[in-house]
């Protein structure tokens, strides 16, 4: 591989000119720049960043940041509006599904296609193309055009070629997410090896635990700038207190992490209006149980009601304290309140913690027998129901599901369910030293072997 720095950015910006109706684009052409039909829009403001030999460097962002604008103009297909970039090596990129495939070719004509693009001459990529279909598992399909692939097949063999012709720089942007759990962590195990192999690569995601696991440093983008580099898990605390400050305090954000002073803690609403707690960091780790008001999934499915409601989930502390920040290790309460509208038996209650990914981490219902199930509940009584948990997750977001099974007319039935009811991020410790998503409550322990 070259000795050379792989990606050099200095002074970078983008700027798109946005027409409010077609026609201003046709007077615009014809006034020759005398008059402006357009207002600008600035993807990336003069943004300036080198990335090393043999780092993995991610790149986070809310929508709209300037990540994918950044990736593009990197491989070559944006051309900036001012500001210089240069490239050392060969660029892999899976940016969006089907990019540099043609949907009328087949999947091994577009295999062809692309490796070809990537710098490989034919009998390299007749050398490796049994890897290629091998890695993206799509069968008989590698004959097939394109066009009738599904978004799945597309990134598997996206993904394929790019890891199989030996990048010296990977660009990835969120593909990884098209996929089963199986085959995304495949992915991962061939961008670690690419990685061990001394590959640069600029990873995408909006996934905090990915981009902590794989990156050696990160850089949080925000309105096109640079706002912030460090320690990946550093960045992506800032990301977070950013996505969820309200828009009233997200300048104050701003300013706190380019300063990189101690950001709010967290902002309560009270009677006295919203407040921000600035306490300094150790304090703050101690009394890190707090309540965010914007801390609100936005992906709650409900299901229909047969004879009961749920609402007002909360998550207490055994004080009776409203929290959804939560401390590792301690006790809570997950607490929902049910209202019967009909006549039920045999009633039990459940409840779900789940990642941001889907995965369900644990739960626990009321009753595993018909003798501990409620016998009879009539239309109109209202109950509180409550899950004492010990929160053995790590740093993270987390959601709540909650349900009640009960007999009408004899049937069994879900008397209603709700899916990410509610959520609570767990806070961060700076000296922990458990690792992924479950404390299991480890005690490390090592001497000297004795010959």
């Amino acid at each position: 591989m070259s000795c050379e720095v792989p990606i050099l950015i200095k002074d970078l910006s983008k700027c798109y000119q946005i027409y409010d109706r077609p026609h201003h684009r046709l007077l615009q052409m014809i006034h020759r720049g005398h008059r402006q039909y357009y207002h600008e829009f600035w993807a990336l403001k003069n943004l300036s960043m080198n990335v090393e030999r043999g780092e993995t460097v991610g790149i986070i962002g809310r929508n709209g940041a300037g990540k994918s604008t950044l990736l593009k103009m990197i491989c070559g297909t944006l051309n900036p509006t001012k500001g210089t970039i240069k490239t050392n090596g060969r660029i892999a990129a899976i940016l969006e599904l089907g990019t540099g495939f043609n949907p009328e070719f087949t999947g091994r004509e577009n295999v062809y296609l692309k490796a070809s693009i990537l710098g490989l001459k034919n009998k390299e990529i007749d050398d490796r193309f049994g890897s290629i279909a091998d890695f993206a598992e799509i069968g008989d399909f590698i004959d097939q055009p394109v066009r009738t692939y599904s978004s799945g097949m597309l990134v598997r063999l996206a993904f394929a070629v790019s890891v199989n012709v030996d990048p010296e720089i990977l660009i990835v942007d969120e593909a990884l997410s098209v996929g089963d759990e199986r085959f995304q962590r495949k992915c991962f195990s061939r961008i670690e090896s690419i990685r061990n192999s001394g590959a640069t690569i600029l990873f995408v995601s909006h996934s905090g635990s990915t981009v902590i696991q794989l990156c050696d440093r990160a850089i949080l983008l925000e309105d096109g700038a640079k706002l912030a580099e460090g320690m990946p898990k550093k960045i992506y605390g800032y990301y977070q207190k950013l996505l969820y400050a309200p828009d009233d305090k997200k300048d104050f954000v701003k300013l706190s992490i380019v300063a990189d002073e101690p950001l709010p803690a967290v902002i309560e609403s009270d009677q006295k209006g919203t407040e921000v707690n600035t306490q300094a960091p150790d304090r703050q780790q101690q009394d890190a149980e707090n309540f965010n008001p914007d801390l609100v999934p936005t992906s709650t499915i409900e299901y229909e009601s047969c004879g009961a409601v749920i609402y007002n989930p909360q998550i207490l502390t055994l004080s009776g304290k409203i929290v959804n920040n939560l401390v590792r290790s301690k006790r809570y309460i997950y607490n929902y309140a049910v209202d019967f509208t009909e006549d039920v038996q045999n009633v039990r209650f459940g409840m779900l913690i789940k990642t941001k990914t889907g995965v369900e981490l644990g739960g626990a219902t009321s009753a595993c027998s018909l003798h501990e199930m409620v016998e009879f509940i009539p239309a109109g009584t209202k109950y509180s129901v409550q899950f004492n948990f010990r929160c053995a997750l790590n740093e993270g977001t987390y959601f709540l599901n909650a349900g009640v099974i009960g007999e009408i007319s004899g049937v069994e039935t879900v008397l209603h369910r709700l899916l990410d009811l509610a959520m609570f991020k767990v806070q961060p410790e700076p000296k922990r030293l458990t690792t992924a998503i479950i404390d299991f409550d480890c005690k490390p322990d090592f001497s000297i072997l004795k010959n």
